[in-house]
């Protein structure tokens, strides 16, 4: 299975790619960082500086059909770059549109909320992530893991680090690698 993990270049939060992309890893598949400029990525412990991650792929130059799922991990900054890039918010949708899995934990939400995919669906997040969710018609629940199968696709999103191993579990479950 290849997923792609979709960042801007910089403020994801370290724990919320790193714990994913190891459990995609772990289970035989090919995690692959798809960024909107190539390089490497910047990633945060919140709000400090953590470690950098070479990037895969650069968004324009791929598409959905050249993955399995997407994951899109959090952190504040990178899906407040990622909903301003229209790039990144197409290869959003068309993941919804071709019926492929797609996985948001924390704050990553806001990039599937300007994408305009949580429409009649059922998700968690980030809790200041709330209204924006309701306001794009979606519904919002305050639970560690939620699958949502309403829709073309499954999505899968969690609420925080804390999280992480319910995520990774359902995750994986749902992309097809358990």
């Amino acid at each position: 299975m290849k997923a792609a993990f979709l960042m801007a270049p910089e403020g994801v939060e370290q724990v919320e790619l790193t714990e994913p992309w190891k459990a995609v890893a772990d289970s035989g598949g090919n995690p692959r960082l798809v960024s909107t400029s190539p390089g490497r990525i910047q990633a945060f412990h919140h709000l400090d500086k953590a470690d950098t991650f070479a990037v895969d792929d650069v968004v324009g130059e791929v598409s959905a059909a050249d993955y399995d799922g997407l994951v899109l991990p959090g952190g504040v900054a990178n899906p407040d770059a990622l909903r301003q890039d229209p790039a990144a918010v197409s290869l959003v949708a068309d993941f919804f549109a071709a019926g492929k899995p797609v996985a948001a934990i924390c704050h990553a939400p806001w990039t599937l909320v300007e994408a305009d995919v949580v429409r009649g669906r059922t998700l968690t997040s980030w809790p200041s992530l709330r209204t924006d969710i309701r306001n794009a018609g979606g519904t919002w629940v305050d639970e560690e893991v939620r699958v949502c199968t309403a829709g073309p696709n499954t999505l899968v999103t969690s609420r925080k680090p804390g999280d992480l191993p319910a995520f990774c579990a359902a995750l994986l479950k749902e992309f097809g690698t358990v």
